[in-house]
């Protein structure tokens, strides 16, 4: 299924606030599309991955990033930019932010999906209607509601459940390493800096869809949607409503 017809799915069933971002990785930095915007050379600063994903999802932008122009220090390494360090490994990262003692630090730091060191030289991150490559990865930013639709989407082949797991942290990793590594559908909860420097709403979740998974997840919306699992979710409006007690009198007492 190309880009174009599944952001109609997309549109059609689920209606995003922000637009569809297609997430590819690249091994070699030259086949990057020519038409991206690069943060130090074209804006003047380095981003965060999460900054770059909302740049396509808010401005309509085609951004690309090598490991030069990442300013996140975990994600660089996460993402396998730069070699991970035994500081980062060892939880002094996450200690004293996100956990008590190092020990525990090095716990969360391992459960968090990681490339290896120069497996990709790139991230490209586009609106999926306009992107001109095969995403690896197709992340939707958008209300708890929208996500359930998805997530019955998702399953509507299959059945079962989708396992998501969630730290409040990196969810980069979360988004892209983690589901192009599993091929499976995530439900992502956004993470502190995504709020801080990307500005992810209170209101917003994400949901990623992996290249293999878009024909499911399309099947999926238009089949519950058939069978009446909608958005908008409508309202149960067939009951008749309870009014206050003086009101009868207003059909009761005396016209003039």
């Amino acid at each position: 299924m190309d880009n174009s017809t599944f952001n109609g799915f997309l549109d059609k069933y689920i209606r995003p606030q922000t637009f569809p971002v297609a997430v590819k990785m690249y091994q070699d930095a030259s086949a990057v599309p020519e038409k991206a915007k690069r943060p130090t050379r074209d804006l003047g600063f380095q981003m965060a991955i999460c900054q770059a994903i909302s740049f396509a999802r808010h401005y309509g932008w085609t951004i690309a990033l090598e490991g030069d122009e990442v300013s996140c220090p975990l994600a660089k390494v996460v993402f396998g930019f730069a070699p991970l360090t035994d500081f980062y490994l060892d939880g002094h990262a996450c200690a004293g932010l996100y956990t008590e003692t190092p020990a525990a630090g090095a716990l969360t730091e391992a459960h968090v999906d990681k490339f290896e060191t120069g497996e990709y030289r790139a991230l490209v991150a586009a609106p999926l209607a306009r992107a001109e490559y095969v995403p690896d990865v197709v992340m939707i930013y958008t209300s708890p509601a929208q996500v359930m639709r998805l997530v019955t989407a998702a399953l509507w082949k299959t059945g079962g459940r989708i396992q998501s797991s969630f730290a409040g942290r990196i969810d980069c990793s979360d988004g892209v390493i983690t589901t192009m590594q599993k091929q499976e559908c995530q439900v992502i909860l956004p993470c502190y800096g995504d709020r801080i420097f990307a500005q992810a709403q209170d209101y917003e979740m994400a949901f990623s869809i992996p290249r293999a998974k878009i024909e499911t997840v399309a099947e999926g919306l238009e089949g519950t949607h058939k069978g009446g699992v909608r958005f908008p979710i409508p309202s149960y409006l067939r009951y008749n409503a309870e009014f206050p007690p003086q009101y009868a009198n207003v059909l009761t007492s005396e016209g003039k």
